[in-house]
């Protein structure tokens, strides 16, 4: 069967531009769900062609679901430990991801649940992949991302290719001043419907994200200082975290802390959720999404948080070196503020000047990240 042109050519931008990958390096490729194969094939194939050595892994969430039910945690370190082991000898690390069921771990036991990210994500991810390999995390199309989305599979593939093929070098050269001016900033507002909140980003640098790490890309991240947020915000967009399905999630704020939350969807989990650890009630992220392609929701995260004229900010972990505030949490969880008029509006304030009014940045060095100019 022939290959789509567009799979080998995202193959090759993330080998080549997004990992850096060399001639004797080592690369861990790892694909959830049977939809993922072609692009699976092309990434162990090219990587071959370029001199690399690829070691790949098939998983699944139905996969991971039985491990975690019917394990003990001294299994799950087992487990883990292999995967460590594997994650050493790596100079780089590739996932595409496409979940068949979106929802296969919502109704793992809570205490299962935790437990395995606990051990298995802390030694195999936050303790080896993130610091120690350059690596690409990615979604890939399927029937259920579909449907979820309410798009055709035809006009998905369409919009993903799209937004994953961006020009993501004129991407980077445009979100540096938005970097500069944040690395500068220190309060930081934002205001929109039943949203008022308050926070300092002073000291922690700004982040650059053009097709590194993730793709589809497009954002620049920092993290608020742990103990600056105060007031309220209401996140607009519907998310899945941890294989439960949330609705406009509200948090209010004092001190940094989360002193109250709602979801007009499983709002019992939420509370769960918010109270696995102590840094569970802190944050971890503020981000600007700014991906041109990717103008509504997805209920897919690595499209959601780059969705053009939206914010991002994350409950419990801060896990990047520039960025880190001083929380650490088994919980990172990206939630959501479209901030266009079809979705009400709304400001970002940086040191009491208006930045972004609406969706659109209003300063003349930013002009160049609207939706308009940015494609």
């Amino acid at each position: 069967m022939k290959i789509d042109e567009r799979i080998t050519k995202l193959a090759e931008n993330i080998l080549k531009n997004s990992l850096n990958l060399k001639k004797g390096e080592k690369i861990y490729i790892e694909a959830f769900s049977a939809s993922t194969k072609d692009l699976f094939n092309e990434f162990i194939r090219i990587a071959a062609k370029m001199g690399a050595t690829p070691f790949y892994v098939y998983n699944d969430n139905s996969f991971v679901k039985n491990l975690v039910e019917n394990s003990t945690p001294a299994q799950i370190e087992q487990y883990a430990k292999w995967h460590s082991s594997l994650m050493d000898e790596m100079d780089c690390y590739v996932a595409v991801r496409g979940y068949d069921d979106l929802f296969a771990l919502s109704d793992v036991p809570p205490a299962k649940m935790k437990a395995y990210n606990q051990i298995y994500y802390n030694m195999v991810h936050f303790d080896r992949r993130i610091p120690k390999t350059r690596w690409c995390v990615m979604r890939y199309p399927n029937d259920t991302m579909a449907a979820v989305s309410k798009m055709s599979c035809k006009a998905l593939e369409d919009f993903f290719f799209e937004a994953c093929l961006v020009d993501y070098k004129k991407m980077g050269k445009v979100m540096a001043p938005l970097k500069k001016l944040m690395d500068k900033t220190d309060k930081v507002r934002i205001k929109g419907p039943n949203t008022d909140l308050e926070f300092s980003i002073k000291g922690l640098k700004a982040v650059i994200c053009d097709g590194k790490m993730n793709i589809p890309d497009g954002e620049v991240y920092t993290a608020p200082l742990k103990t600056s947020i105060n007031g309220h915000i209401q996140f607009n967009t519907d998310t899945v975290y941890g294989g439960t399905f949330y609705s406009n999630v509200y948090l209010e704020f004092k001190d940094g802390k989360i002193i109250k939350a709602e979801s007009r969807a499983n709002n019992d989990k939420l509370q769960k959720q918010i109270n696995v650890d102590e840094g569970a009630r802190y944050m971890g992220e503020f981000a600007i999404g700014v991906n041109p392609y990717i103008r509504k929701e997805m209920l897919d995260i690595l499209f959601d948080e780059k969705i053009a004229e939206s914010l991002h900010m994350a409950i419990g972990n801060s896990y990047n070196d520039e960025t880190f505030n001083g929380n650490r949490s088994n919980v990172h969880w990206d939630l959501v503020l479209i901030q266009d008029k079809a979705h009400g509006g709304g400001e970002i304030w940086f040191d009491d000047v208006l930045v972004r009014k609406d969706g659109e940045f209003v300063l003349p060095e930013l002009k160049g990240l609207n939706p308009d100019k940015l494609k």
